[in-house]
């Protein structure tokens, strides 16, 4: 048996944008998500603190630097800018793995500057 845990979290988010008019996904400053060990193009879950919506999507890499969150494609109609945003990634363990596992989680201001680090994704 496998278990689909946690292994990265950016908490606290700052939307920065909402392109209707995309294909869809969530752009994240390739910064912020190295911090928090999220690849590009994986599978994230994106928690809206503003309006409870949840919404399943990948990240695609944004400029480094930029601190950039935005909502692309119908996505964007699930948050406006400046909504407060958690995204967090999943990954499939081993249940030894999963009892150690230590996901990188990011926390974030008002700015999206990173004001605490937590975990180091050891397993």
């Amino acid at each position: 048996m496998q278990k689909i845990m946690m292994s990265g979290k950016i908490h606290r988010a700052r939307l920065t944008g909402c392109e209707l008019d995309y294909e869809g996904s969530l752009e994240i400053d390739l910064d912020l998500l190295d911090a928090a060990g999220i690849l590009p193009y994986e599978k994230i879950l994106v928690v809206n603190r503003e309006n409870g919506s949840r919404l399943e999507t990948y990240a695609i890499p944004g400029a480094r630097g930029s601190k950039t969150f935005c909502l692309n494609g119908p996505a964007a109609k699930l948050g406006s800018v400046g909504d407060c945003v958690t995204i967090i990634a999943f990954s499939i363990f081993e249940p030894a793995e999963a009892k150690n596992l230590a996901p990188r989680v990011i926390v974030l201001d008002a700015d999206n500057n990173i004001i605490m680090r937590k975990g180091s994704l050891t397993i």
